[in-house]
Formats: C-alpha cells, structure tokens, sequence
C-alpha cells in the first residue's frame, strides 16, 4: 500500500447478521470489536450433531428477522410469536461445528431450539427437522485462515471465515444494471449480506484498496480486506419470499470469476480487523485507504 491516501470513502450503511444466515438489521452506527461488529454471527443454528445450517439448506431463514430492544435479541418470522432472548443469557455448553472449525459454544435452550424446529422444520429434510439455536462463547478463538491474513491473528465468531465483509454501493449498482439488461429485476443490499457498505468508490474499488482507516470519535479504527467473498447460492435467495432462483450468480459469472479463488464468484471483500477494538462506527464516518499492489 502507498502512504498517501489515495481512495477516500464515506461509510454509507452498516449492518449486523445476530443469526448467522437470518435476515440483517441495519443500524446507524455499530460497535467495533476484534472479531467483526457486536453481536455480528453471534448466535448460530445448529442440527442435532451440532452442525451448522443455514440459508443453502434452509431458504426460509431469510426470512427470519431480529431486531434489539432492551437488552434482548428479539427474533420474528411468519406465522410465530416472536421469541426473545437476553443477550447476556445462556443455558448450557454444546459443542457445534461451522465449516472445518468445531469449537466449544452456548446453548440457548429448549424454548427457542423449539422455535427454530417449528419454523423451518416442516419442510426441511428428515436431518434437519430437530434444530437448536448456539450462542458464540467469547472465550473461545475462531482464527481467520492465516493465509489470507498474512501470518497475522484474527478471529471471527460465527462467521464463515473472516471479521468483516466490506461491499460499496457502486459495486451493486454495477450488478443492477447488468441484472436489468438481463432482464432481471434490481437487488439491494441483503443479498450480498455485508457489514460495511462503502460510498463515494467505484464499483469494486473494495477489491483493490489496502488498510481501511476509519475515522472514529475516539480516534481511527483500520480494517484489512484480504480475500475476495466467493459467493454461494445465498444471494439467489430472495430476502422478502424465501424463494431461490439463478439470475444473481448466473450475472456475477459473466464478470466477476475471480482467478485469486480458483474462479470462484466473488462480489465483496473478507477482511480483518487491525485496529480499533470498542470503538463505534458510523454511517457518514470517512474512510481512507491506499491502492494495494499485490
């Protein structure tokens, strides 16, 4: 990266993901942490081996939506009563597994793992029909793969590998109007799930800039993309209805296969925290970076 500031940015929305692939809550600002935004992947569905689940075998949990009101993790969904969980309360330890990491959680008890089971169970597989509801355990260190991160620790929750996902609004303008002429309608933002949504770049500025240096009340917090997002079929989900089609991953596969991923489709960049932990972040806060020269 140069010393100069070569890209300047605004933060324009921020966004939360409490359950990991239920819907998002967009906030105005958001408390930075090591391990990505507070309370981003915090909570994480389960089977009865403890394995992950999410919107590729269940698209229904797009449309779960949680929301934080007093001191709780509200969550609602079509046709439940909403359940409501403390956010300094736990039931019990469980041993769950996302991706290749199997680390020592939380249970949240039988209420919402009933809730969970109701909700998504009726049309999911036999294996996924029993469902529990695991809380991250702050203790416990869930390291980002160290070759992307350069050697250097960073960690994650329940996330699929990295603290943060950083988009910008140019890059979803690009992939609206390549939808549009595709004769596709416009997505926003939930498709692409980030945290970070940066304006004021071009479109896929996210992909090659260094060190993001945010300016903070407290001083400056500086965030690292380090590997292009290789997206899953969960951006062909629809946020509103659940319902899957092809048009997002079929448009990304006419210009953005990535050779940094073995081809993958990628839109965003994984990155990790460096500095800043405790500091808040907001949307309008400038941002600054260097162009990165790989």
């Amino acid at each position: 990266m140069t010393d100069a500031a070569d890209v300047q940015a605004t933060i324009e929305e921020l966004w939360v993901y409490p359950v990991k692939s239920c819907a998002g809550v967009r906030l105005d600002e958001a408390e930075l942490t090591d391990t990505g935004l507070l309370y981003d992947r915090a909570w994480m569905v389960v089977d009865a081996q403890g394995e992950f689940v999410s919107q590729r075998e269940l698209p229904r949990m797009a449309l779960i939506q949680p929301t934080f009101k007093m001191g709780q993790l509200v969550l609602r969904a079509p046709g439940m009563l909403a359940l409501h969980l403390q956010l300094d309360a736990v039931e019990g330890p469980l041993k769950v597994r996302v991706w290749n990491d199997e680390v020592e959680a939380w249970d949240m008890g039988d209420l919402a793992a009933q809730w969970f089971s109701d909700f998504l169970g009726a049309d999911a597989p036999a294996s996924l029909k029993q469902l529990r509801l695991a809380r991250f355990d702050p203790e416990v260190k869930r390291p980002s793969d160290p070759k992307w991160t350069g050697g250097r620790e960073a960690g994650t929750q329940f996330a699929d590998g990295f603290a943060l996902l950083v988009t910008s609004t140019a890059s979803l303008d690009e992939l609206n109007e390549r939808l549009v002429a595709g004769g596709h309608p416009k997505v926003d933002q939930r498709r692409v799930r980030p945290n970070i949504v940066l304006g004021g770049v071009q479109s896929h500025d996210e992909d090659r800039v260094g060190a993001l240096r945010i300016e903070t009340a407290a001083g400056a917090a500086v965030i690292e993309p380090v590997k292009p997002c290789a997206r899953c079929p969960i951006p062909d989900v629809n946020p509103d209805t659940a319902e899957t089609g092809t048009a997002v991953n079929d448009t990304l596969r006419t210009y953005r296969a990535d050779p940094r991923v073995n081809g993958g489709l990628t839109f965003g960049m994984n990155a990790i925290v460096l500095e800043g932990d405790g500091q808040v972040l907001r949307v309008g806060q400038r941002v600054s970076a260097g162009w990165r020269f790989d």
